[in-house]
C-alpha cells in the first residue's frame, strides 16, 4: 500500500520517534545520556519501509528545543499520539510499523543503561508506550 505524508507528516513522526529516545535519554541520565540517545537513533535510523525511509531523512524539520525534561515530554507525548492518529487513518500497517520502531528503539535506548533499571527510565517507557496507544 502507498502511503502520501505531506513534510509536516513527516516531521511530526521525526520529532515523535526522535523525541521519545530524547526523553528515554533525559530518564537515564544517571546512565549516559549519549549513549541512550546515540543508540535510540541508530535504532530509528535503521528501520526498513515507507516509515524507516521518513525516520533515516535526517532533517532539520526535527523541533526538539525544549528546556527540561518536562517540557519535551509536553512536546512528544502528543507529537506520538498525533504520529499514530496520523498514520491510522492512512495506512494502519504503517502505524503498527512506526510504533514498532519507536519501542524497538526505546527497548534499545533502555538497555544502555548501567546498572538495574531506574524508576524515572520505567516510567518514561510507560509514558511513551501510553502515548502510542491513545490514538
Amino acid at each position: 500500500m502507498s502511503i502520501t505524508l505531506t513534510d509536516q507528516d513527516k516531521a511530526t513522526l521525526r520529532t515523535a520517534a526522535y523525541g521519545a529516545v530524547s526523553l528515554m535519554a533525559a530518564a537515564g541520565a544517571a546512565g549516559s545520556p549519549t549513549k541512550i540517545a546515540t543508540t535510540g537513533s541508530i535504532t530509528l535510523a535503521s528501520a526498513t519501509g515507507p516509515i524507516g525511509h521518513v525516520l533515516a531523512d535526517k532533517t532539520k524539520d526535527i523541533k526538539l528545543d525544549a528546556k527540561s525534561a518536562a517540557a519535551l515530554a509536553d512536546q512528544t507525548l502528543p507529537a506520538l499520539t498525533a504520529a499514530m492518529s496520523l498514520l491510522k487513518h492512512q495506512a494502519p500497517e504503517e502505524a503498527d510499523n512506526f510504533r514498532a520502531a519507536v519501542i524497538l528503539a526505546i527497548d534499545a535506548a533502555a538497555r544502555t543503561h548501567q546498572g538495574p533499571s531506574s524508576p524515572a527510565l520505567a516510567e518514561m517507557t510507560r509514558k511513551i508506550t501510553a502515548a502510542l496507544d491513545a490514538a
